[in-house]
Formats: C-alpha cells, sequence, structure tokens
C-alpha cells in the first residue's frame, strides 16, 4: 500500500474526526462527504462515492449526540475507500466485489471506535476538574492546556480506529478475497441492494411523522437511483 495515500487518509480520518463530536460539527464527518473526500484526494472519487452511500444510510439513525456512542462509521467510510483503492491496485482487480469486501471487513472493525471515543470521553471528564481547578487558582494558561489535550484525545481515538481499519484490512482482505470472490461476484449487487435497506428498515422504525417519513422516502429514492446510476 502506498505511505502517501495511508497519510492522506489519516488526515482526512483526524478532521472529519475532530468533525464528529468535538470541533465545528459541519457534518464533513458523515460517510456520504467523508469517503468521497478522501477517494478524491487519491483520484477516485466514484470509490468514495460508492462507499459513502452505502455506509451513510447503515448509521444514519445512530448519530454521535449526546451521550450516544456509535460505531465509528466516520473511519469505516474514510479506511473502507482507502483499502478499496490501494488493494485494487495490489490485487490488480478493479472489480466492485473488492470493495464489498473491504467494506464488510471494516464495519465489524470499525466498532473499536466505540471504545476508544468512551475511554477519550471518559479521560476529558477527568481534564474538565482539572481545568476547573487551574481557572479556580487563576492560571488560566494550564486551563486552557486541559482543553487541547482534550482535543488531542479525539484526534487520538479517530486516528487510532482507521490506523485499526486499516491494518486490519490490509492484512484480512487479500487472505479473504480468494475465498470469497466468487460468492461475491454471484451475490454483490444483492450486497448492494441490502445493506441501503437494512438502514432504511432501521430509520423507518424512528419515524413516526408521516411527512418525515415522506421526505425521507423521496431522499431515499433519490441517493438510491443517484447510486444506480454512478
Amino acid at each position: 500500500m502506498s505511505a502517501f495515500d495511508l497519510l492522506i487518509g489519516a488526515l482526512v480520518a483526524l478532521f472529519c474526526g475532530l468533525d464528529r463530536t468535538a470541533v465545528s460539527q459541519i457534518m464533513i464527518s458523515r460517510p456520504i462527504v467523508a469517503a468521497p473526500l478522501v477517494a478524491w484526494f487519491l483520484g477516485e472519487p466514484l470509490v468514495g462515492l460508492q462507499i459513502g452511500m452505502l455506509v451513510e444510510l447503515l448509521w444514519l439513525a445512530r448519530l454521535p449526540v449526546g451521550a450516544a456512542i456509535p460505531p465509528d462509521d466516520t473511519q469505516v467510510a474514510i479506511a473502507s475507500s482507502v483499502l478499496s483503492i490501494n488493494l485494487s491496485r495490489l490485487l490488480d482487480t478493479p472489480e466492485t466485489e473488492l470493495l464489498l469486501l473491504c467494506l464488510l471487513v471494516a464495519i465489524p472493525l470499525g466498532k473499536v471506535g466505540q471504545y476508544f471515543d468512551r475511554f477519550s470521553r471518559q479521560y476529558n471528564i477527568r481534564l474538565l476538574s482539572r481545568a476547573e481547578a487551574y481557572v479556580d487558582s487563576g492560571n488560566l494558561v494550564l486551563a486552557e492546556l486541559q482543553h487541547l489535550r482534550g482535543l488531542l484525545s479525539f484526534s487520538l481515538a479517530a486516528v487510532g480506529t482507521y490506523a485499526v481499519i486499516i491494518f486490519g484490512g490490509f492484512f484480512l482482505v487479500p487472505v479473504l478475497w480468494p475465498l470469497v470472490r466468487q460468492p461475491l461476484v454471484l451475490s454483490h449487487s444483492w450486497l448492494q441492494l441490502a445493506l441501503p435497506l437494512v438502514g432504511v428498515a432501521v430509520i423507518l422504525g424512528t419515524i413516526n411523522v408521516s411527512r418525515a417519513l415522506t421526505l425521507f422516502c423521496a431522499s431515499f429514492g433519490m441517493a438510491f437511483l443517484l447510486m444506480w446510476l454512478v
């Protein structure tokens, strides 16, 4: 794998990871944005768009709001895009089936993002107590330092999740590819349909307003049409 591609992916993972909860929250952390963004930097924006559309609906009903800590869909989308682009070159396989395998491997590995995120939040709770103590004592410089350390903990959580998915996928995908290539060739069209439908089923279970249901169905229809055209 290209070290430059891994570095680009890590930088995108860092900025998008901070956007999830810690900084700005301008929604570049959403898979539909993050995956095409990193893939565009790597010269394959359509690969990122495919992955982003498949991942977006899976976690659309589980946002990192308040105390909720869902699996890190941002890093799943970014890392699976980097894996798919690089391994397709390494294995000389530009097929959609490899993209799906990278995504299916990245999804369970993304579970580690919950543990990293939970650890960083617990660490930041301790930093808050220190910052309050420094403010009470009039030491504003050290109080601000605790704030920056909090950003660092979120940064490490994001990049750590990205690294686990990348290196786990780098070792697993080449091993699994010869074993599952033929089954994926036969079933990849169904998998491409099943992943969005799982997300749709989850979201429909949370919608109680008829107008919201209509808007959602229209949005999903447009996204699915775009995926079909791509």
